[in-house]
């Protein structure tokens, strides 16, 4: 069975696998599990390290299924690293990663660890081509994504929910959705000629950009009201500041451009949001 399109024997092969390893859209889903984590009162790391595994697995199987849909169904792609067989090679051992993990989860934590974990495997899996034709599944689908696995952190650590849990799920689900949309542009003229009904496609370049960046305002604006109420450390008021420095920065740029450092804007973004948490420094 053939697994690469391009190169021979095992190594071959198991580049064409690791070519699934996007890693601009493969961290933030990693750190988001342990950000759960470390927004618990105490700490597991094995627990953590587990759920953070299955997001891996979770996010590799949307990596896969769209580049098999995008190169085999739509034919948007030039070249794609797997053979058929070789896209159904991935999806089997992500998805028999992923249960592995989940059943961990299940019988180390409990039921409600795996019920919270359960739903970013769908979410990948579905992604192309049933819920990316839509304004909401191609915005909603990273984003919330990103919002279960901080949720889905912090659960496997507490068997809990707190309100400041759910309102930097909130955030982030935001900022992204807001990120989504720049990202989505720069596919436009492809994405109106198979009638994959994308906001940009929907609202038109100027509009869907105005939208964009309201959403991450939102964000933002939500991180320092959550500061000022209490909900968050008085730090993480920082993160939004950054952030909204990248945000400011990329205004004028072309979709492309701006997502590359939106993004690398979010790890940042998140990297502060850690250290506030963590270290809670001016608390």
């Amino acid at each position: 069975m053939a697994i690469a399109r391009h190169g021979d024997g095992i190594g071959g092969e198991f580049a064409a696998l690791a070519s699934q390893v996007h890693p601009v859209f493969m961290l933030p889903p990693l750190a988001a599990s342990w950000f759960g984590a470390v927004l618990a009162p105490s700490l597991l790391p094995q627990v953590a390290f587990v759920h953070m595994l299955a997001m891996f697995f979770a996010v590799y199987t949307a990596h896969v299924k769209d580049g098999y849909v995008d190169f085999y169904l739509r034919s948007e792609d030039d070249d794609h690293p797997l053979t058929l067989a070789g896209c159904r090679l991935g999806l089997a051992l992500s998805t028999t990663g992923f249960a592995l993990c989940t059943g961990w989860l299940w019988l180390t934590v409990g039921t409600g660890a795996a019920i919270v974990t359960l739903p970013t495997w769908f979410i990948a899996y579905l992604h192309a081509p049933q819920l990316d034709t839509n304004p909401l599944g191609a915005t909603l689908g990273y984003p919330l994504g990103i919002a279960l696995a901080i949720v889905g952190g912090f659960y496997a650590q507490t068997t809990a929910i707190s309100t400041p849990l759910l309102a930097f799920a909130a955030v982030f689900l935001v900022l992204l959705s807001g990120i989504k949309v720049i990202d989505d542009a720069k596919d436009y003229d492809y994405d109106r000629s198979i009638d994959k009904r994308t906001v940009a496609v929907v609202l038109g370049h100027e509009r869907a950009r105005r939208s964009a960046h309201l959403l991450i305002a939102l964000a933002l604006v939500g991180v320092f009201a959550g500061a000022s109420l209490g909900l968050f450390p008085p730090s993480t008021a920082l993160a939004a500041v950054a952030f909204a420095v990248v945000a400011l920065a990329t205004r004028r740029f072309e979709p492309r451009r701006a997502t590359e450092l939106l993004m690398r804007g979010s790890y940042l973004f998140l990297a502060l949001l850690f250290l506030a948490v963590l270290f809670r420094p001016l608390s």
